[in-house]
């Protein structure tokens, strides 16, 4: 079981415990492991101890991003920028798939792809000349290519090169090299649906918004499902930061890959934000 695992079923005890306030050891316990150990390889995935992040993962936390975030997304989404955290966050641009190469299916086109090891369990990512067309999480170990790729470019070549995809990931998850280069997200999509993935880009780590709140900033304030639709069809996790959506209510559900998995991606980025 790795590191991401472990957190992964402490967040799960957590919600149906956090009212009691669960101690380190009962966190341990849940991991598996003795207090000492989970402590320690706790506190080298998050960066931060295992209260902080608890702290970072309650409904009352979430809101009160919400309200802190407000104003740094006014500013960020209006100016077309991500704001005061932008210098410390991937450099994301997104490049949109032509009609021609949607209809075709990807015909003609190589696509490399292959799963790599990242903080939040394995992923599988997908790229060409174009930039990163694919980015999934997964629980397993991955045999084949994911169907969310295949359905996308079904007539492409798809080519598996795991090495590959280690050094892609490194540039998107690790601190050593993260942001190196800039990165492109090359995505197929309805004109609405770039629309909301063009404004996800702006959020910055460690602030969220509602999804009223990203329905407003497009010009389409009645339109909070069909932006939680968009956030749910985006086809490059993480990358373009649908984690970063949340309810008003501060009730963090609704991600494709999991709901704890979210959890552990705005818990992690907002204990950042503290540190």
């Amino acid at each position: 079981m790795n590191d991401y695992a472990r957190v992964e079923k402490v967040i799960r005890h957590l919600d149906g415990h956090h009212r009691s306030q669960p101690s380190l050891a009962e966190l341990a316990a849940a991991s598996g492991l003795s207090a000492s150990h989970f402590h320690r390889l706790f506190h080298r995935w998050a960066g931060a101890t295992p209260k902080d992040f608890i702290q970072c993962l309650t409904v009352e936390h979430a809101k009160q991003r919400l309200r802190d975030s407000a104003s740094v997304l006014d500013a960020a989404l209006d100016a077309g920028l991500s704001g005061p955290g932008r210098l410390h966050d991937l450099l994301v641009t997104l490049e949109a798939a032509t009609p021609g190469e949607i209809k075709s299916g990807g015909s003609g086109m190589t696509v490399e792809w292959g799963a790599a090891e990242t903080p939040f369990g394995i992923c599988t990512l997908g790229w060409n000349a174009r930039g990163i067309c694919h980015l999934a999480f997964h629980d397993d170990d991955v045999s084949a290519p994911p169907s969310e790729l295949t359905n996308a470019w079904p007539n492409a070549k798809l080519q598996r090169d795991d090495a590959a995809a280690a050094r892609e990931a490194a540039l998107i998850f690790e601190p050593a090299v993260r942001g190196a280069r800039p990165l492109r997200a090359f995505v197929r999509g309805t004109p609405f649906q770039l629309k909301v993935w063009r404004a996800l880009l702006r959020i910055p780590a460690g602030h969220v918004a509602s999804y009223g709140k990203l329905a407003t900033a497009i010009g389409a304030p009645g339109a909070t499902r069909a932006v939680g639709t968009a956030c749910g069809a985006n086809p490059v996790g993480y990358l373009i930061p649908c984690h970063r959506v949340i309810r008003e209510t501060g009730i963090v559900r609704g991600y494709r890959w999991g709901h704890a998995r979210k959890q552990a991606l705005l818990a992690r980025e907002g204990v950042g934000l503290r540190m």
